[in-house]
């Protein structure tokens, strides 16, 4: 038999025939779009104007509920936030449950409730269906709107305002919508602690009567129940909902800037920058470009194998991932694409974000490029409609933007019927190369002068805002700064007086009670910091006989000698002191806003070449702020008078170590008092 084979083969190979080799290098040829068959949502309106869409789907035994408003984007002003606490509002109590009774009662039966401003939605078992309507009506139309609940929102805003002031994403994103739309249009504007703190229970309950009507909702139903039972639930619990006056608004669409320009947040600490490249664009689900511009989209950025994903990432190493989006919107839409990078090739990720996107426009897309996102369209598409729940946005969709009753069951056909030049016509139309706003949230020191080859760089401050003008006397210097502080403090005299310290802190993290403590022996080269949690240590620094550690949970770090070298300023209470003795060089960097005050900002580079931050207040001269590339920022506040010298009674640290900013209030404090081993360790 294996003779037999053998000799089959030996014909095989001398008559020429060969067996076809397969080329993965390329991608299969595409075949015709497949016709999908999408189940058709079936539709009534109540008499009071409720649009409702009804989608079968019996391979489970659940049903879900969702309302959703229809209204226009709103302009908060110095309510900005008020939107955000609308849901949370109504799931804090009914006139005939509380806050807890919802709770349990959602979570007897296992089902899911939730509201916000434009929506309350609701899903459980198919036999849980009267239950759960009967507490989703319950939510929509008996809230009763506690005042405590509002307060406790108000104070988990706050601190996530807080939060999110120092964290890089948050500022790019509230800098790109101000310089995109303008803080006077509903997508620009920003919540900040005052427009927090100026919403009142009024305006909650004020909102709810305005804008929850039936005339601008739509309830999309979806599961296992048809339209005749539908059509009964509905008139049952949401047949009494009472019309009324919606108000509508208009807003000027942004213009393009006239050219290309920067917008830049000065985040000093940061060794990172985050860059958004940006323009506004006119389309709507829908519109003629839209569909063009998922594929155009795909290829630019929309995943790991885009054009700026393989550039900045896999060619240059600049970044984990760089992507654009594309996105519609009724009002208007945005073209943006985005990564973080590394500070020192913050200019050069830029160019090539402005190269590819010039490139794109102008030598277009290949064949190629096309299939293949085409390919990965189609099969999120495809996967999408595994969910249920597409159907019903589906048929939302349709309703809210007028699309032809074919649109999605065809969408398929029309993704593949795009050629190479379809796509080119279409970034073309939608894309204005020389017209983008580049946003750029970095070290304004090292990347500010690089990033003027794109632009006219305009600084604004963490909100959005553009940044204060501030005026430095031309006569300071960074040595002056430095005796201003000290002699703030107390004067030379009364600072080298001071040889070692003992303080303790208090803090809390995020409900857990925390105490710092710090020891300084500046004459014997000592210092100790403990960071504990209920008397048990958590982290350790250690400073003494010519040897530095740092521990947390067991581990051990030994310091090099560059790192103890480093470290012994620790020993100082006020190390500005003794910065020239211990050969650090200092430099002015300006006058910079912190906290809304003019700070002058000193620069210290210590022998080995690493860099610390301070900020000096200009008024008082007193250190407001203290930044380390490694651990974070340190705010410093409430000086108060102890044994002569003025010390901070208040610090808020902000760390990316910590997930809160960390509040620390001073609880005891000692001057020349003797140290010990034990004390330092």
């Amino acid at each position: 038999m294996k003779k037999f084979a053998l000799g089959i083969l030996v014909m095989l190979l001398a008559t020429g025939i060969t067996f076809a080799q397969v080329d993965r290098s390329k991608l299969p040829a595409s075949g015709p779009a497949p016709e999908i068959k999408i189940g058709e949502a079936e539709t009534f309106t109540l008499a009071n104007g409720l649009k409702v869409f009804v989608v079968k789907n019996t391979k489970l035994p659940r049903v879900s509920f969702t309302l959703v408003l229809e209204r226009d984007p709103i302009l908060e002003g110095d309510k900005a936030g008020l939107t955000t606490f609308i849901g949370d509002m109504m799931m804090g109590g009914t006139k005939n449950r509380t806050k807890d009774q919802l709770d349990q009662e959602i979570d007897f039966i296992g089902a899911s409730l939730s509201a916000s401003a434009t929506s309350v939605s609701v899903s459980s078992l198919k036999k849980h269906q009267g239950k759960v309507l009967d507490l989703m009506a319950d939510v929509l139309f008996n809230p009763v709107f506690p005042q405590p609940e509002l307060d406790k929102l108000k104070k988990q805003s706050l601190t996530g305002l807080a939060t999110t002031k120092d964290d890089p994403q948050a500022i790019s994103s509230r800098l790109s919508r101000a310089v995109l739309y303008g803080k006077n249009h509903p997508y620009g504007e920003s919540q900040t602690e005052q427009t927090t703190k100026n919403i009142t229970l009024e305006d909650v309950k004020a909102y709810y009567q305005t804008y929850f009507k039936p005339n601008i909702a739509y309830l999309a139903i979806v599961g296992d129940i048809d339209k005749a039972e539908a059509q009964k639930v509905v008139n049952q619990y949401f047949g009494t909902w009472k019309m009324g006056v919606v108000p509508t608004f208009t807003y000027p669409m942004p213009v393009r800037a006239a050219k290309q320009a920067v917008a830049l947040v000065d985040r000093s600490s940061s060794v990172q920058s985050v860059i958004d490249v940006t323009q506004p664009v006119a389309m709507k689900i829908g519109d003629a470009d839209y569909i063009s511009s998922r594929l155009l989209n795909q290829i630019l950025g929309g995943g790991s194998a885009s054009r700026l994903f393989m550039n900045l990432r896999e060619d240059k190493g600049f970044t984990y991932g760089a992507y654009s989006s594309i996105d519609a919107d009724k009002l208007v839409g945005t073209i943006s694409a985005s990564a973080s990078v590394r500070s020192e090739v913050t200019d050069s990720a830029v160019y090539e974000f402005v190269y590819e996107i010039k490139n794109l426009v102008e030598k277009g897309v290949t064949q190629v490029e096309l299939d293949k996102a085409k390919a990965e369209l189609a099969g999120s598409f495809g996967r999408s409609l595994e969910q249920p729940g597409t159907v019903a946005n589906f048929a939302l969709n349709t309703a809210r933007y007028n699309l032809p009753k074919d649109y999605y069951a065809t969408y398929l056909q029309k993704l593949n019927s795009y050629t190479v030049a379809d796509i080119n016509a279409t970034a073309k139309r939608l894309i204005e190369p020389d017209k983008f706003i580049i946003t750029t949230v970095g070290n304004g020191a090292e990347i500010k002068e690089k990033l003027a080859q794109f632009g006219e760089v305009v600084e604004y401050d963490i909100m959005g805002e553009p940044a204060k003008q501030l005026v430095a006397d031309a006569a300071m210097t960074p040595e002056k700064v430095l005796e201003n502080y000290l002699t703030a403090v107390g004067g030379a005299d009364k600072v080298a007086a001071v040889k070692s310290a003992k303080i303790s802190m208090d803090a809390n993290v995020m409900g857990t009670p925390l105490t710092i403590a710090f020891v300084y022996d500046s004459q014997n080269g000592r210092y100790g910091q403990k960071w504990s949690i209920a008397g048990n240590v958590m982290q350790k620094t250690m400073l003494a006989n010519g040897k530095g550690s740092m521990s947390a949970q067991g581990n051990v770090l030994e310091m090099d000698p560059a790192q103890l070298a480093e470290a012994q300023l620790n020993s100082y209470l006020f190390p500005e002191a003794v910065y020239k003795a211990n050969g650090y060089s200092v430099t002015l960097d300006g006058l910079k806003d912190v906290e809304g005050k003019p700070a002058y900002k000193v620069v210290i580079t210590t022998a080995s070449g690493s860099k610390l931050t301070n900020y000096y207040a200009q008024d008082s001269g007193l250190k407001v702020k203290y930044e380390n590339p490694s651990f974070g920022d340190t705010y410093f506040n409430d000086y108060q008078a102890k044994n002569g010298v003025l010390l901070p009674m208040s610090w808020t640290i902000k760390s990316p170590q910590i997930p809160v900013p960390l509040e620390a209030k001073l609880t005891s404090l000692e001057l020349n008092v003797p140290v010990t081993d034990g004390d330092i360790n």
